[in-house]
């Protein structure tokens, strides 16, 4: 049995990691909550701009709904820059490079951008080429910080370099459920557009009839395919945007569970140190009183 110094040792060393993990915990649960609400915010912004674009259907066509046949596949995977978030980037890894689309689509037809060092790394250390990685994204992302990263993404379609943009992020449901997704970007379409409006959709079947009677009375200023390449293009930021914020807290809500499951463990280690100490303690005693009672027997 250890010494009861060691044991004092163990138990000190493990209390001190203890209050990390409890206060990373404390940490990402107020983060997660921030981000929390903003992911939840932009999916009623994203889901409003996706309703006015399926409103105006038949009318959506501009460089971002062509349909190409020609050209590789581009994936776009989120993955966050730091681990400590349990299976969360483990998960979105497997959800790309384990599907079926990537793994039948040729090597020669598939372009990938990462976003977040977590998907670099894994790439790099595969053998994969990377497009393009921007990792150390800011937490606090300004709408020119993702304009900038969305821009470079679309010139590969305005290049038409690609026949199609797929994303790979995770959606966030609540503080301990999160999955990921992979959605079809570019090009528009009617799928698309059911993909990514979600539980707008049967507001948008209901009130379609009336959209389009009032869309035969719309003027378009400068015209109209200048109008909806716009909009494809605030959508595409949007998506990017929202994406981003989705997963920042997925990452905060599953470091805040990884982080309270070490400190449960940490408590419970600390109970059977406690626990051997005390017998060690104990036994010590009585072995002292025992060697006491034998010398003064001995004297007797």
């Amino acid at each position: 049995m250890a010494s009861l110094l060691e044991i004092k040792k163990k138990i000190s060393g493990v209390t001190n990691t203890r209050k990390i993990t409890k206060a990373m915990q404390l940490v990402a649960a107020s983060k997660m909550q921030q981000f929390q609400r903003k992911a939840l915010s932009s999916r009623g912004y994203v889901g409003d701009l996706l309703d006015v674009l399926q409103k105006n259907v038949g009318e959506n066509e501009s460089i971002y709904s062509e349909k190409r046949t020609e050209g590789p596949l581009l994936f776009v995977i989120y993955t966050s820059d730091k681990g400590l978030c349990g299976a969360l980037n483990t998960k979105l890894i497997n959800s790309l490079f384990r599907s079926n689309i990537w793994n039948e689509t040729p090597a020669d037809q598939r372009l990938l951008i990462t976003i977040g060092r977590k998907s670099a790394e894994f790439a790099k250390n595969n053998g994969m080429k990377v497009e393009k990685n921007f990792s150390g994204v800011p937490e606090k992302l300004t709408n020119f910080e993702a304009i900038t990263i969305v821009d470079q993404i679309l010139e590969y379609w305005r290049a038409e370099k690609c026949r199609e943009i797929i994303f790979v992020s995770p959606h966030y449901k609540n503080s301990f459920t999160n999955y990921p997704v992979r959605k079809t970007f570019l090009p528009f379409s009617d799928d698309m557009l059911a993909a990514h409006l979600g539980p707008h959709a049967d507001e948008t079947e209901a009130n379609e009839p009336m959209a389009k009677s009032k869309n035969e009375f719309m003027l378009y200023s400068p015209d109209q395919e200048q109008v909806t390449e716009r909009l494809h293009e605030l959508i595409v930021h949007a998506l990017f945007s929202q994406s981003f914020l989705e997963l920042k807290a997925a990452e905060y809500s599953s470091r805040m569970l990884a982080m309270k499951n070490a400190t449960d463990a940490a408590d419970n280690m600390i109970d059977d140190l406690t626990l051997t100490f005390n017998k060690a303690r104990q036994q010590s005693i009585t072995q002292e009183i025992a060697e006491l009672a034998g010398a003064s027997a001995a004297f007797e």
